[in-house]
């Protein structure tokens, strides 16, 4: 009866200030107050007011809510339901007023009066039991107080020291209680975060942690660094917040703090949609607002995806839970402490088009479906089934996954300042996902990735991904898994010839839909530009250009990589099954075909591989490609050439005519239309640096085989070996055989095994082994070993 009062008012004087009967437009601005009719010149203050009055509109009328220039500091998440959807025809906007900024902010504004502490160091009062993980200065995020300290020019953690905890370094801390460790993965696939919970008397910290990975292999060495540790406060920008006596310390980089803008973060979700399957929330959009202050979520990070590397948390800035038709559009998602927009099961058609999404904790945008939705999931990366006991129809068994949802013209940038093991775009358990036109760059990890092959039918067009995988490894630009339902069965060999054609659909029980990656400018300085790893399978990848890091297939099924250029590098095959019913055709190369990294099947390779060119500067005549058709022992038709690109210095790899790759089907593709279109986003975006085209050169050879403990051994070569045997660096001596009998099999040695130290000294080469060998005492020898990713210690016997 109230609300119906609220509405009768509310309709009397937008009539009068001449809003349409088919639209109700509501507005809020800081200074507003809820007791008035939320008209503009009498605007709400809150959000939550103005959500109650658009719920009072009948559900065929249209409802803006405009918000005016200013921060709106939510007293709580705005939660939307089902009660507060719109219809096709009658939707519900949020919206910014005009040009103006409107900030929707998870934090609160500190009124506070600053006293000087020690050495540049200041120090207020905040009101009693104020918590907050992050400070904003003049709308800027500062560090915590931490050890090594923050450097903006140092490429990892911006800036680490194998020291940062030990009892040397925490003897100098009092109550080191409520700091964090962060510190990347042993591998540097990822990173692992803990929280400390006290000292002993040695001056060893505990703490627990450690979730955040679903590749437990414990931390790295050298890769590490401690925050939130007061008597670490010594450097311009660091802050601590002592919430015994509800101090805050800073220590201002140059900035008058009487002057300045201080916030403090309260809450992790700033706006939630939340419906379910069968009563979503429709047709609401919010446009052109500016999102910010959200928690850091860290220590929430447990949840193991599909025998991925990652785990999630289920959380972001704007949470998108149960819903179907709404969009965020033209908004700026700036420095939230965690993911920025989660996607959280079942949503249909959602879009997120011509954002501005920078600095974010985690994520950029993540789809991320129920793992219940797919048939037979495993989590843990050595879990096994087999196949007498899965479930062997196709696709999922419930809905409850986003599906037809696009990320579009949007400029993501410097996410994953906290977790390293995310992405800016993320797609796991979930179908027909549309990343198109955007620009992606600086970041620890992949730019985007897909975490299985729950169920395909995404396409990845149009994009620019650079600058990536500045922090992690063994990753590319575009990083994809598939260990899906097929994937290391037990009781069945796919390499079999008889069991292949028996079950030559089994690679898509789960991957339903091809996946394509088409027109994309990729290039990752430190892996792969497109790296399809273990198990991904039914891509098609076509017309890209790949700038540095080239293309890997790893095992997997039924992949088409055709029609790319890529620039001095080449094609990188993985341990592929026998019959992968791979092709790889039509395209310009830098290189050979890389050495096969992890052994590849004595067969011809794939279905088809043939028609590349591997392009030579000068070689005007077509030469034979002899090395790529010993090596893939197809390859009949490639050859070795100058592809005659138009303007590689300035990016056009297109070909000119009388190309030789012409006449080997090769088709132009446009180098002008990479990246977010945008014009907003367009002027401020950066593009990757062009490489100088290289003198294309064979592979790296490896070396020789040497003999030790009767056993066939040899180097690691590469970034291809790395990835291959699962090591944390390029380097140690890999076991090619290993008889029966010998000294190497007795003492416990496998064939692949990699041996990475002995007696604990780092191995990273066959000739270090032997140094070590050459001055051994008679004692045993003790070897740390990578068998299939995994570490074990071996004594070597007589």
């Amino acid at each position: 009866m109230k609300e119906d009062k609220i509405f009768f008012v509310i309709l009397v004087i937008t009539s009068i200030l001449g809003v349409g009967s088919g639209a109700a437009e509501f507005f809020v601005a800081p200074e507003g107050n809820d007791g008035n009719p939320g008209a503009l010149a009498q605007p709400f203050a809150t959000l939550q007011r103005a959500q109650r009055a658009a719920r009072s509109v009948r559900r065929r009328e249209s409802v803006t809510i405009s918000l005016r220039e200013g921060t709106y500091y939510l007293p709580e998440t705005l939660v939307l339901t089902s009660a507060d959807s719109g219809t096709s025809d009658a939707p519900v906007l949020y919206r910014a007023y005009g040009d103006e900024k409107a900030v929707i902010s998870g934090g609160l504004r500190l009124d506070l009066k600053w006293e000087a502490y020690r050495a540049g160091i200041m120090k207020a009062r905040v009101p009693a039991s104020l918590t907050t993980d992050q400070l904003f200065v003049n709308s800027r995020r500062q560090p915590m107080a931490r050890y090594p300290n923050f450097d903006p020019n140092q490429r990892i953690f911006n800036g680490y020291a194998a020291e940062a905890f030990s009892p040397e370094r925490a003897r100098r801390w009092a109550d080191p209680r409520g700091g964090y460790i962060h510190a990347m993965h042993r591998h540097m696939w990822g990173d692992y975060h803990y929280l400390i919970t006290g000292k002993k008397a040695d001056g060893s910290v505990t703490y627990e942690g450690g979730w955040q990975n679903n590749r437990q292999l414990g931390m790295h060495a050298k890769y590490r660094f401690v925050e939130n540790i007061f008597e670490e406060l010594d450097a311009p920008g660091e802050w601590f917040l002592d919430d015994k006596t509800d101090t805050l310390y800073f220590y201002p980089p140059g900035v008058d703090m009487n002057e300045a803008l201080v916030e403090a973060v309260r809450l992790r979700h700033l706006i939630e949609l939340r419906g379910t399957p069968r009563d979503p929330v429709r047709f609401v959009t919010f446009q052109g607002l500016t999102f910010r202050h959200a928690a850091r979520t860290f220590m929430d990070n447990k949840e193991p995806l599909l025998r991925s590397d990652w785990t999630t948390y289920r959380g972001g800035a704007v949470l998108v839970d149960g819903t179907e038709d709404c969009a965020i559009e033209d908004c700026h998602i700036d420095q939230v402490g965690g993911n920025a927009v989660f996607v959280n099961n079942y949503n249909r058609r959602i879009t997120v088009k011509g954002c501005h999404i920078s600095r974010a904790g985690a994520n950029g945008v993540a789809f991320v479906g129920d793992p219940n939705a797919a048939r037979n999931p495993l989590f843990e990366y050595a879990q096994r089934q087999r196949y007498a006991e899965i479930d062997k129809t196709p696709g999922p068994q419930t809905q409850n996954f986003p599906a037809d949802c696009r990320v579009e013209d949007c400029l993501i940038y410097l996410s994953g300042r906290v977790e390293k093991q995310t992405a800016p775009v993320q797609i796991t358990l979930a179908q027909d996902i549309t990343v198109r036109h955007c620009s992606i760059y600086d970041v620890p990890r992949a730019g985007i990735n897909i975490g299985d092959g729950c169920w395909g039918g995404h396409v990845i067009e149009f994009c620019d991904v650079f600058d990536t995988v500045k922090e992690t490894g063994d990753h590319g630009s575009f990083n994809s898994w598939g260990r899906d339902r097929f994937w290391g069965l037990t009781d069945l060999d796919l390499n079999d010839d008889a069991t292949w054609e028996a079950h030559k659909n089994l690679p898509l029980l789960d991957v339903v839909k091809t996946i394509t990656l088409r027109s994309n400018r990729w290039r990752c300085d430190h892996g792969w530009d497109i790296d399809l790893d273990d198990g991904s399978s039914n891509y098609r990848v076509v017309n890209n250009l790949c700038l540095h890091g080239g293309i890997k297939n790893r095992e997997g099924f039924y992949r088409v990589v055709e029609n790319n250029v890529m620039v001095n590098n080449g094609f990188h095959p993985h341990v592929w099954y026998k019959h992968s019913q791979d092709i790889v055709r039509c395209n310009i190369t830098g290189s050979d075909h890389y050495h096969p990294a992890g052994g590849m099947p004595s067969t011809p390779w794939g279905k088809e591989m043939d028609r590349n060119l591997v392009h030579r500067a000068g070689v005007m005549q077509p030469q034979p490609a002899e090395k790529l058709a010993e090596q893939s022992q197809r390859d009949a038709h490639s050859v070795i050439a100058d592809a005659l690109f138009v303007d590689p210095a300035h990016g056009d790899f297109r070909v000119k005519d009388g190309s030789p790759a012409l006449a080997l089907g090769f088709q132009n593709f446009p180098m002008d239309r990479f990246g977010v279109q945008k014009p907003e986003l367009k002027a401020i975006a950066r593009t990757p640096e062009i490489p100088w085209v290289q003198m294309a050169d064979s592979e790296v050879s490896v070396e020789q085989l040497q003999t030790i403990w009767q056993a066939r051994v040899r180097d690691i070569a590469g970034l291809g070996d790395q990835s291959a045997y699962g090591l944390p660096a390029p380097s140690g001596v890999l076991l090619v055989k290993v008889p029966a009998g010998s000294q190497g099999a007795r003492s416990g040695l496998q064939k692949d095994d990699v041996i990475v130290a002995c007696n604990g000294k780092p191995i990273k080469s066959v000739s270090d082994l032997k140094g070590i060998l050459a001055y051994a005492t008679t004692g045993k020898l003790k070897l740390e070993v990578i068998r299939r990713q995994r570490s074990l210690s071996l004594d070597l016997v007589d």
